[in-house]
Formats: C-alpha cells, structure tokens, sequence
C-alpha cells in the first residue's frame, strides 16, 4: 500500500468516525441543558440560581457541545480532503476555513466550561470581585444573540457556510450519498447567507435569531450522516 492510499484510508476511517461521533453525541446533546430554563428570555438573577445549582450538568452539557463541534470539523474536514481529488485549490481553501470555524467555536464553548460557572459561583458568594463577575457574566449570555459570547459561535456557523460552498460542487459525485451531502452543503450555505444578510438589513427580530440560525443546521447533520456511508465505501475501494 502506497503513502498516498494510505493517507487516503485513514482519512476516510477518521471521517467516517468522526461521523459516528458527531450523530452520537447529537442524541446526547437532546438530554444536557445548555442554559437556564427560558432561554433568551430567562431573568439574569434566575440564571445566576440556575447555574449555581446545576453547575455541573452545564458544564457536561457544553463539553458534550466540545465534542460536538469537534467530530463535526472532523468530518468537514475530511470532505475537503475528497474535495481536492476534484478541485485542489477550493480543497485547501476549505480545509482552513474549517480550521478557523473550530478556533471560532472553541473559544465560546470552552468559556462555557471555563469561565461561566466561576462567574456564577462568585456572584452567589457575593465575594470582592462579584460586581465584575455580574457584568462579564452579561456579556458573556449564551442565550441572548447579541452577546459577545454568541457573536463567536455564529462566525463558526458562518465558517461552516464558507466551507459548504466551497466543497458543495466538487464533493458532487457519482455516488447517492455524495450528492446527498453535496445538496445539503449547498442548501445550508446558501440558506445561511440569506438569512445573514436578512439579517443585517434588520428583517429577523433578535428574539428569532437562535431559531433561524439553528434550523438550517439540521441540513448539516443530514449531509454528515450521508457522508457516513461515503467514508465507509471509500474505505473498502482502498482496503
């Protein structure tokens, strides 16, 4: 078995379990809590409460989101490693952008794990510095779409549109899970960037945003498990 082929086989086992992670972990992220009952519109002293008293099941809930998001850019990039059979350059281009949507993503969530539950556990205790832990914990909002903390999870959701772009054309091949995943690339990035610019012109109310943005994901989560059966018969052609 040559360098190449080989390179090519484990690529293609990483994808293919990086999928199975990612549609695992999706199942498990159904049961954690993210935030405080109510969301977007939970009173900030009840989230101050609610974190205090499950500490915890927070912090589980966004390493789960850790893992999430990395089994997700795993699969990702291993699509812009098939990608560059066909189309080299938008191969290359897309595997960065995946690397820039995980740094995107890692810095919120790792917050979450890191910085939010202290935050939380300080102002409870009403030590010196809760007045400053109050204020950053407002920043930080997981919840609200306006918040430094959501600013950078919607860049990675972004990112993930760029990417779909960029590998949707080449990815679609002779194969029906190819041109599952290829579909459901194109359809999210073009999706996302309407309502991005919807956005921005001021047609999506703030209180709509997590809805819009999370609803086309959904075509993301299709094209990795379509993906799934891609890898899985890459593997044997290279076996």
């Amino acid at each position: 078995m040559s360098t190449t082929v080989s390179l090519d086989h484990q690529i293609n086992r990483l994808g293919f379990w990086s999928a199975i992670t990612t549609i695992i972990v999706a199942v498990v992220s159904g049961f954690l809590p993210l935030d405080a009952p109510g969301g977007f519109g939970a009173d900030h002293a009840d989230r101050v409460a609610w974190l205090t008293t499950n500490r915890g099941a927070f912090i589980l809930g966004w390493a789960n989101q850790i893992v999430f998001m990395l089994s997700s850019s795993g699969v990702f990039f291993c699509i812009a490693w098939q990608v560059s059979r066909n189309n080299p350059l938008r191969g290359i281009i897309a595997a960065v952008v995946v690397a820039m949507s995980v740094m995107a993503f890692i810095i919120p969530k790792f917050i979450a794990v890191w910085t939010i539950p202290m935050l939380a556990d300080m102002i409870s205790t009403g030590g010196g510095s809760a007045q400053m832990a109050d204020a950053l914990l407002l920043i930080l909002n997981v919840s609200v779409p306006y918040s430094l903390y959501t600013s950078f999870d919607y860049l990675g959701f972004w990112l993930y549109a760029v990417f779909a772009l960029l590998a949707a054309g080449p990815l679609y091949g002779p194969t029906l899970s190819a041109k599952i995943s290829a579909v459901c690339l194109g359809a999210f990035g073009i999706i996302y960037h309407g309502i991005f610019l919807a956005l921005l012109l001021g047609n999506i109310d703030p209180v709509d945003i997590e809805y819009s943005v999370s609803a086309p994901a959904v075509l993301l989560i299709i094209a990795i498990v379509a993906m799934l059966f891609n890898f899985k018969s890459a593997m044997e052609s290279r076996a």
